[in-house]
């Protein structure tokens, strides 16, 4: 089957460029113990990998929270993440000499997650990435965090490429999910589930550990426009 040639990766960031995720489990770990809120959300916050902070709290702290609440929640558990996760800042192996091969080959790059503005300066800076992205599409950008499309779809907009013509990196179902929803295919990173929390997904064209052993030109044969997988 012949589709449309890959013009653009849109990357997740935590747990799919950075070696985060372990961070943000201990985070919502320690802003529960502050709180009084049981261990049992700990596998609602890990699940809801994908989901906006203020998604995940409204959920776990009460839906009819006031805004500012939930804001200020969202900052004191991401707080608590950044003072973690700083020390042993790292990227998921191979990440940045891939996303040079990938910019060499003349693919636009583009970044979207549920994070917040200063999560995504974060990572950035700690990539020393800066002005290296096309785009990047956070949480305050869009109404719907994944498994809704719209963080996708918002990133491929921004750099003016068709939904169909760009290849998403995730690492949680719920991204993957967000991918098939905006009609993009998907690379699978098992940083976070094992690989078989991706079989059921047709759209997903590899699975990998990290990037050492990922070849741009491979990925959905985007200079022929056949469809890998």
């Amino acid at each position: 089957m012949t589709r449309a040639p890959i013009a653009a990766f849109i990357f997740d960031i935590d747990g799919t460029i950075i070696d985060s995720m372990p961070y943000h489990n201990r985070s919502w770990n320690l802003l529960f113990e502050r709180h009084g809120i049981g261990d049992e959300h700990l596998k609602l916050a890990h699940r809801g990998a994908g989901r906006t902070g203020a998604e995940l709290i409204r959920e776990i702290f009460g839906a009819h929270l006031p805004d500012a609440r939930v804001r200020a929640l969202v900052d004191e558990k991401e707080n608590i993440y950044r003072n973690m996760f700083r020390p042993e800042f790292r990227e998921v192996p191979g990440f940045t000499a891939f996303a040079r091969a990938a910019r060499a080959a003349g693919l636009k790059l583009g970044l979207g997650t549920a994070g917040d503005p200063e999560n995504i300066a974060f990572a950035i800076g700690g990539l020393e990435l800066h002005d290296f992205f096309d785009t990047a599409v956070g949480a305050a950008d869009v109404r719907h965090g994944k498994p809704e499309p719209d963080i996708f779809l918002e990133a491929a907009r921004r750099m003016d490429v068709a939904p169909e013509q760009c290849l998403v990196f995730e690492d949680a179902p719920l991204g993957i999910e967000a991918a098939r929803r905006a009609g993009m295919r998907a690379v699978a990173l098992t940083t976070s589930d094992p690989d078989h929390a991706f079989a059921a997904y047709a759209h997903v064209i590899h699975v990998c550990g990290d990037y050492r052993n990922v070849a741009v030109h491979a990925l959905a044969g985007f200079l022929s426009g056949q469809n890998a997988g």
